[in-house]
C-alpha cells in the first residue's frame, strides 16, 4: 500500500525514535558489564566480562531463531500464551511488526540473561551461561512477553478480552524483564550455593566487597541513561494521528514518563544512602548505586502511567524493600554477589503492586488507547479505580514467579546434577580468571600475592603445565 506523504513522514519519525531507543538500551548491555566488573573481586573480572559479552551474543541468536516469534509471532497457531509455531523472524510478518521494533524487543531480552548472570557470578562453569542464556533469552522470557505486550496476551492491557476489564499494565517490563530475571537468578543461586567463604562456620556473613567502585559507578549512569530509552523507549512511536484524540500525543507522555524514571531512581538511592547509613554506620556508594537501580526497576511498570509525586512514593518503598531483601538473604545464608534477586526480583514485583495503587486513569488512556475521547479504563486502587488493575497485576506477578520457577529451576538442578553448573572449590578460590581464562584481567593482580591466594594461585599455574 503506498503511503502519503504525511504517513511517510510520521513513519520515518517513529522509526527513529524507536531505532534510537533500541540503542540507548542497548548500551544498558555496557552498563551491565561495568557494573558487574566492578562488583566482583578482581580475580573474577574477566569472568563477569566475558559473560556479559555471552549473554549478549548467544541472546542474540536465540532471540532470533525463537525468541521473536514466541513473543510476537501473529501465525495462524498464535495463541494467548505461547504465540505462534513459527521459529525465525522471517516467519513473523512484516506488516505486523517491523525490523526496528525486532531491534527494540531483542535489546530486552538480551538484557533478562545479563540480570541472571550478576546472581550466579564468581563460581559457575562458563558453559552453563551458554545454556541458559540461549534458553532464558529464547523461550522464557518471550512467553512472558507474549502474555503481557502481545495484543493478543492474556494479560495485555490492549487485548480484546482485558483480565478483569483491565489487563496488567507493565508499561517497560518491571515484571516482563525485571521479575523474570530476578527469578532465575533466584533458582540459580539456590542450587549452586554460596560462594566459598562467603559464611563462616556459624552461618556468619563474610564480607566479600567488589574490587572496584569506579566500575560502579560508571555502571549505574550508563544504565540510567539506558533508563531513557527501555521506559520513554516502549512507547514505540512518538506520533500518533487517530481522530478524536487530545492534542497532547505521546510527546506529553514521553517527557513525564522520563521524569517519572528520573524521580524514582533519585528518591531511592537517596534513601538507600540513609537508611544504610543508620544501619551500617558508614556512607556506602555501592549501596546507593544498587538503592538508585532498585528504584528504576521498581518506577518501570507504571512510569507512563503515574504522576511524578507517585514516583518519589515508588523510589522511597523500593529501597526499603531492597534493604529488607539484603537483610533476609543474610539471615537465610543466601548469596547473590549482585544482590540481582533482591534488586530485580523484589524491587520488580513492588512496580507490579504499585502500579495497580497509583496509575492514574487519564495517563492510561494515553499511553494505551493514544487519547481517545470518550474511553473509560480501571486505574489504581488508591486513584479510586477499584480492585481490577490490582487484581490484574498481582495476577502476573504470581505467573512469573510460576513460570519462571517451573522452567529455569528444572534446568539449573539439571545442570547442576551433570556437574556443568559449579566449578571447584579450588578453581573457585583461585579464581575463575586464572582457572578458567588463562589468566588475571590485570596485569599486577592484588589478590596474587596476598597469603590466603598465593598458594592456590600457584597450583593451578601449575596444573595448566
Amino acid at each position: 500500500m503506498e503511503l502519503s506523504w504525511e504517513e511517510s513522514v510520521t513513519y520515518s519519525i517513529n522509526t527513529i525514535y524507536l531505532l534510537f531507543s533500541a540503542y540507548l538500551v542497548f548500551v544498558m548491555q555496557l552498563g551491565f558489564a561495568m557494573l558487574c566488573a566492578g562488583s566482583v573481586r578482581a580475580k573474577n573480572a574477566l569472568n563477569i566480562m566475558l559473560t556479559n559479552v555471552v549473554d549478549a551474543v548467544v541472546g542474540s541468536i536465540s532471540y532470533y531463531l525463537f525468541g521473536f516469534a514466541f513473543a510476537f509471532g501473529d501465525g495462524s497457531n498464535s495463541n494467548p500464551f505461547i504465540g505462534t509455531s513459527y521459529f525465525a523472524l522471517s516467519n513473523v510478518p512484516n506488516s505486523t511488526y517491523d525490523y526496528s521494533f525486532f531491534l527494540f524487543q531483542w535489546a530486552f531480552a538480551i538484557a533478562v540473561a545479563g540480570i541472571t548472570s550478576g546472581s550466579i557470578a564468581e563460581r559457575t562453569q562458563f558453559s552453563s551461561y551458554l545454556v541458559f542464556s540461549f534458553f532464558l533469552s529464547g523461550f522464557v522470557y518471550p512467553i512472558v512477553a507474549h502474555w503481557v505486550w502481545s495484543s493478543s496476551g492474556w494479560l495485555c492491557p490492549s487485548s480484546s478480552q482485558l483480565l478483569f476489564g483491565s489487563g496488567a499494565i507493565d508499561f517497560a517490563g518491571s515484571g516482563v524483564v525485571h521479575l523474570v530475571g530476578g527469578i532465575a537468578g533466584l533458582w540459580g543461586s539456590l542450587i549452586e550455593g554460596p560462594r566459598v567463604g562467603r559464611f563462616d562456620a556459624y552461618g556468619k556473613p563474610v564480607q566479600m566487597r567488589g574490587h572496584n567502585a569506579a566500575l560502579v559507578v560508571l555502571g549505574t549512569f550508563l544504565l540510567w541513561f539506558g533508563w531513557f530509552g527501555f521506559n520513554p523507549g516502549s512507547f514505540g512511536k512518538i506520533v500518533v494521528g487517530y481522530p478524536g484524540t487530545t492534542d497532547q500525543g505521546n510527546w506529553t507522555a514521553v517527557g513525564r514518563t522520563a521524569v517519572t524514571t528520573s524521580l524514582a531512581g533519585s528518591t531511592a538511592g537517596i534513601v538507600t544512602l540513609f537508611g544504610r547509613r543508620l544501619l551500617v554506620g558508614h556512607w556506602d556508594a555501592l549501596d546507593v548505586c544498587n538503592g538508585l537501580l532498585g528504584g528504576f526497576v521498581a518506577i518501570t511498570s507504571g512510569c507512563s502511567v503515574v504522576e511524578p509525586w507517585a514516583a518519589i512514593v515508588c523510589g522511597f518503598v523500593s529501597a526499603w524493600v531492597l534493604i529488607g531483601f539484603n537483610i533476609l538473604a543474610l539471615k537465610l545464608n543466601f548469596d547473590d554477589p549482585l544482590e540481582a534477586t533482591q534488586l530485580h526480583g523484589g524491587c520488580g514485583a513492588w512496580g507490579l503492586i504499585f502500579t495497580g495503587l497509583f496509575a492514574k486513569e487519564e495517563f492510561i488512556i494515553q499511553a494505551y488507547d493514544s487519547g481517545k475521547l470518550g474511553v473509560s479504563r480501571p486505574s489504581g486502587l488508591l486513584m479510586g479505580g477499584g480492585w481490577g488493575l490490582l487484581g490484574a497485576q498481582v495476577v502476573e506477578l504470581l505467573v512469573i514467579v510460576g513460570w519462571v520457577s517451573v522452567t529455569m529451576g528444572p534446568l539449573f538442578y539439571g545442570l547442576h546434577k551433570l556437574g556443568i553448573l559449579r566449578i571447584s572449590a579450588d578453581e573457585e578460590i583461585a579464581g575463575l580468571d586464572v582457572s578458567s581464562h588463562g589468566g588475571y584481567a590485570y596485569t599486577a593482580h592484588p589478590e596474587e600475592h596476598h597469603p590466603r591466594f598465593y598458594g592456590d594461585y600457584v597450583r593451578m599455574q601449575n596444573q595448566d603445565h
